[in-house]
């Protein structure tokens, strides 16, 4: 890992009512577009939906982290995120993060122990640590052949 502090440099450009082209320096460039809630076409990636996966993709690569460190097997995980947007004193913002989490596990797993790394990875979560909504974990394991 590199020394602290990281820097991630994106672009976002645009022209007249077009899309939005979202790029940074070595990845595929993606289309964004408002969300259908503001008027968008709702079928491109938007900042809200980017916010959300993002949330979800940090938390699934933190648990890998901390089983990775803690020596956990695991068979695969799945996250499911609800970003609530709303209006607080007149300043629109999102409110709470609900994750929905599955995780899979062999056969004779710690399920305790299971539960513990999942609720490790929501603390360490980067991503939801430097936002201000509330994140909400509901965590599942379930135990699969």
């Amino acid at each position: 890992m590199q020394d602290f502090p990281h820097h991630y440099k994106t672009t976002a450009s645009a022209s007249g009512d077009s899309t939005v082209d979202l790029t940074s320096p070595g990845l595929d460039a993606l289309e964004s577009a408002g969300p259908a809630e503001f008027g968008g076409p709702g079928d491109l990636w938007s900042p809200e939906t980017l916010l959300s996966a993002a949330i979800a993709d940090c938390f699934i690569l933190s648990f890998r982290a901390v089983a990775r460190a803690a020596k956990f097997d695991w068979i695969s995980i799945h996250c499911d995120v609800d970003a609530v947007l709303d209006r607080v004193e007149k300043v629109t913002q999102f409110t709470d993060f609900y994750q929905a989490v599955v995780l899979e596990v062999p056969p004779g797993a710690d399920e305790a122990k299971a539960v513990r790394l999942l609720e490790k990875a929501e603390h360490v979560c980067l991503i939801t640590n430097s936002l201000t909504g509330t994140a909400h974990l509901d965590a599942k394991v379930r135990v699969v052949d």
